[in-house]
């Protein structure tokens, strides 16, 4: 082939090229520029629809709160965990995950208007100035409580370390109202609580705080030192917590472990895939582990019960767990808050996902439920408040059918009762029983509906 036709040929090429590049460019700009003028579109939509809240309300709007609750209910409209959160709420969740603040270490709690004390905390400033459990408080600083809500009244109790604070108290027994001086000191909630029954070793996880992986390390030690050679094993209780911080679950799930991965996350890309593992060194010396699960442990909860039971470290004992299997990104938006955005999904080591599923122990025990509580039961759908029951919650990816061909319907959620005397506590006394070889069948209890979940009783600690 002659030079100059083989350079025509190649000049003919290279136009074609380029021409079916610019036309690929063309028409993604055309598609990106179509898809954002819909959306710019839709924003047009939202800015008429402010502007005639603002100016046709029966009664003038704050905008301010306008705003925030569009934001929150596009976060909410997403599923039941993203969320925005204002400023004031955003420094409340970091005290909360951080464990520790300023106040008076009380669990209090409302009723008829009075702010009530549920218990001092042992060796906080409430509790060395004589607070007693069932106090009322009807003032502070003298101004009354009556028309606070009982986050408003929580604030007020919280504050800078050494700053005093007068509270009024009525007491069953006492015939007129007396005054408390307290001064204000650093509180750390304590997200383990730990006894032993004489061989066995009951750690109890509250909830998953900065503070939980140390405070379990220190029980553990605890434990090997009081029980010593007699140490037949371990019962930690997770029931009713509802988890907290990802790192300090796989931390904690890390401490039982000698390898292995502990939990697999996936976004939205398959790049985003993140595998924890867990390092050398199980801080019970590979002793026996029961976990206690029910209706009421969701998240890092059903982390750490999941990688346990997915390599056989434990045997998890209960009911069936909530099924809460998303991970939530907090993510700041400097002075106007945060935002709550569930950017993954969780997996055990086994890669099962427990979204809207939940975790099925090993041995299943239903605590039967007192008479009075019985009474309450309004329907069969009560034992059954998990995940799966949220509206808008995210789909289960495995759902469908399995490998037989089988139907796999999402459900999660069980009992969340827990009897509060040790001796009624049929899980608890089944997993002793476990751990010590003495287990029977006679001890399980009849499965019984969970009770319908009570807001009223919602407590806080300042």
């Amino acid at each position: 082939m002659r030079k100059t036709e083989f350079a025509f040929w190649t000049f003919l090429l290279m136009t074609g090229l380029a021409g079916a590049t610019t036309l690929l460019n063309v028409t993604r700009t055309y598609s990106a520029t179509t898809e954002n003028s819909e959306l710019y579109r839709q924003l047009d939509l939202f800015g008429d629809v402010l502007e005639r809240v603002r100016s046709d309300y029966v009664e003038k709007p704050d905008d301010t709160m306008l705003i925030e609750s569009a934001i929150n209910g596009m976060l909410s409209a997403l599923d039941p965990h993203s969320s925005y959160l204002s400023p004031k709420n955003y420094r409340d969740m970091q005290v909360q995950t951080r464990g520790e603040f300023g106040g008076l270490g009380i669990e209090v709690t409302m009723e008829n208007g009075i702010v009530k004390v549920v218990s001092p905390i042992d060796d906080t400033p409430a509790s060395k100035a004589g607070l007693q459990a069932n106090d009322l408080i009807t003032h502070l600083d003298g101004e009354q409580i009556v028309g606070l809500t009982l986050e408003q009244a929580v604030e007020k109790m919280r504050g800078p370390v050494n700053t005093p604070i007068t509270l009024t108290i009525v007491r069953k027994g006492t015939d007129d109202p007396f005054d408390v001086k307290v001064t204000r000191d650093i509180i750390r909630i304590n997200a383990v609580k730990a006894n032993n029954d004489k061989d066995i070793a009951y750690i109890k996880i509250t909830t998953f705080n900065e503070q939980t992986h140390a405070n379990l390390v220190k029980a553990i030690e605890n434990a090997k030192k009081t029980i010593g050679k007699d140490l037949k094993g371990y019962v930690i209780d997770l029931r009713n917590n509802p988890g907290g911080l990802l790192d300090q679950a796989i931390a904690v799930s890390d401490d039982f472990l000698e390898r292995g991965a502990v939990v697999l996350t996936k976004g939205r890309n398959n790049e985003e895939t993140q595998r924890a593992q867990a390092h050398p060194g199980d801080l019970t010396d590979g002793k026996k582990i029961v976990v206690l699960i029910n209706g009421g442990s969701a998240s890092a909860s059903e982390i750490v019960a999941g990688a346990l039971q997915d390599h056989k470290r434990a045997t998890i004992v209960g009911t069936r767990s909530f099924g809460k299997g998303s991970v939530q990104t907090i993510i700041p938006l400097g002075a106007n808050g945060a935002i709550r955005l569930t950017t993954a999904r969780y997996y055990t080591p086994s890669n099962r996902s427990i979204q809207a599923k939940g975790i099925d122990p090993d041995i299943v025990i239903e605590q039967e439920l007192p008479d009075e509580l019985k009474k309450k039961q309004t329907s069969a759908a009560d034992n059954s408040r998990g995940e799966a029951s949220l509206r808008g919650h995210l789909r289960n990816p495995e759902n469908g059918a399995n490998e037989d061909g089988k139907e796999v319907k999402e459900v999660s959620g069980s009992s969340a009762y827990v009897p509060k005397e040790p001796e009624k506590d049929t899980q608890l006394q089944y997993a002793l029983s476990f751990l010590r070889g003495t287990a029977t069948d006679a001890i399980t209890a009849k499965a019984t509906p969970a009770p319908a979940t009570d807001d009223a009783k919602d407590k806080a600690k300042n």
